[in-house]
């Protein structure tokens, strides 16, 4: 027989890619046993560990309770409760207090709420209608 066309010849040599151990039988296997084909499917299906929403360090919160400003932190720690979003800011230069950007600049004016400009309506024709001609 070919070897090119037998799949238990060409299939020396290659590894399984979890353990690493060697694959024998068919040259398109990937995995050495049904144990590594299972770890292969659950490591590729696995929750992650890490959040994939991250609280920005530079967003302004306001607990609605005691009304305290926090940079960063959502839950307010001594009221323990959810704290409102005010937009982007920072701390102040002069006193450190938490300062969200609306509170500075005019909401007109404000980077996060840009202006929608009004609607136009198209301009009404002038003129005669076009007049549309068939040639055969």
């Amino acid at each position: 027989m070919n070897p090119v066309r037998d799949d238990y010849a060409t299939a020396s040599g290659s590894r399984c890619a979890i353990c690493g151990a060697e694959i024998t039988g068919r040259a398109d296997k990937q995995w050495c046993s049904t144990t590594c084909r299972q770890r292969a499917w659950r490591a590729a299906r696995a929750i992650p560990t890490t959040p994939t929403v991250t609280v920005r360090a530079d967003t302004v919160y306001a607990c609605p309770a005691c009304d305290t400003r926090y940079i960063g932190e959502q839950r307010c720690p001594e009221c323990n409760l959810w704290c409102r979003r005010l937009g982007p800011g920072g701390p102040c230069p002069h006193c450190y207090e938490a300062v969200a950007v609306d509170d500075i600049v005019p909401a007109e004016r404000s980077a996060t709420r840009p202006p929608v400009p009004p609607i136009q309506e198209p301009a009404p024709r002038t003129g005669p209608e076009p007049v549309m001609t068939v040639t055969a």
